[in-house]
């Protein structure tokens, strides 16, 4: 009989021949058992004794921190809200039909001294006396002398003046309130603002309430006994702007030198008060405020006999 023979390898190359021994084999017959578990994992290293870190870690924390820090910024709260009040506009003001009720409100309002409180008093009695004088109503009640007197306070009042002059000239449109405007020292305390005022509409709404008060008798003379009134009227002639307000100021003019046998005749130079006259006269100016400027002009011509034929070229 012929002995049996072992089994041949599947592979006869080494290579394979490697895999078919290996403990995965499929020809092993006994493979060896397999771990349930993985391994534990190696212990940590020690922990490194303390060091410096290098200036490249402390740059680099450094950066890091300026760019994404997470610190609150500290701001002046009373900075920013002052800030915040003035840039916000006022509130809608409140419109009262009533002027005896409107003035009530705006002299409890003014007396509080506080400057909110006096902002909302000024805009209401703006925006009510303008509807009041559209609708023709309220005419005979006169404001009350504390309203007044606070209104003509504003005057110099950098938040308050625009509106303030707008009150002033709507209250001095009634005869009444004339009298009672000249009696508080509006004509001094206009005069004293229009010193700061611009040349545009805030300084023309002054003017032309200046204009109003001198048809009162006592406001004209006040006006003509005021020591800087010459001076600054010439001032103010060389800066407005507008047609309307020059026709004031030339009217404003025309009172202080032409009254009263021109009281005011030494306050300035009427030479120079001619010259701004005749320039103001051939720039852009009303016909009313030419007429003006030519019964002003022939006032100065009689009382100090010049000769204007060669003032202006």
């Amino acid at each position: 009989m012929k002995p049996k023979q072992p089994p041949r390898p599947l592979f006869s190359c080494a290579f394979f021949r490697h895999c078919t021994q290996s403990v995965l084999s499929p020809t092993n017959a006994n493979p060896p058992v397999l771990p349930l578990s993985p391994p534990p994992p190696p212990p940590l290293p020690p922990p490194q004794p303390h060091s410096e870190p290098s200036s490249s870690s402390n740059t680099s924390q450094s950066f890091t921190q300026w760019r994404f820090s997470h610190t609150p910024i500290s701001t002046n709260s009373s900075l920013e809200a002052t800030q915040i009040r003035r840039q916000s506009p006022p509130p809608p003001p409140v419109i009262i039909s009533d002027l005896q009720e409107l003035f009530h409100v705006a002299e409890l309002q003014l007396s509080t001294g506080d400057d909110s409180d006096k902002v909302k008093a000024i805009y209401m009695l703006q925006h009510s006396l303008v509807n009041a004088r559209s609708g023709d109503g309220g005419a005979s009640v006169s404001c009350p002398p504390a309203v007044m007197r606070r209104v003509l306070n504003c005057l110099k009042d950098h938040d308050v003046a625009k509106p303030a002059t707008k009150v002033l000239l709507a209250l001095c449109l009634g005869e009444c309130n004339r009298h009672v405007a000249v009696e508080e020292g509006a004509v001094g305390k206009v005069v004293e603002a229009l010193v700061d005022l611009d040349g545009g509409a805030v300084a023309e709404r002054a003017l032309a309430a200046l204009e109003l008060l001198c048809t009162v008798a006592e406001g004209a003379a006040e006006l003509r006994a005021h020591a800087l009134v010459g001076p600054m009227m010439v001032e103010v002639m060389r800066r407005v702007e507008t047609t309307r307000g020059r026709e004031n100021a030339i009217g404003i003019l025309a009172v202080i030198y032409g009254g009263a046998g021109g009281d005011a005749v030494g306050f300035a130079p009427q030479e120079e008060v001619a010259r701004v006259v005749m320039l103001a006269m051939q720039g852009d100016c009303s016909a009313r405020g030419r007429r003006k400027g030519a019964q002003l002009l022939k006032m100065l011509q009689e009382n100090e006999r010049l000769d204007l034929s060669q003032e202006v070229g």
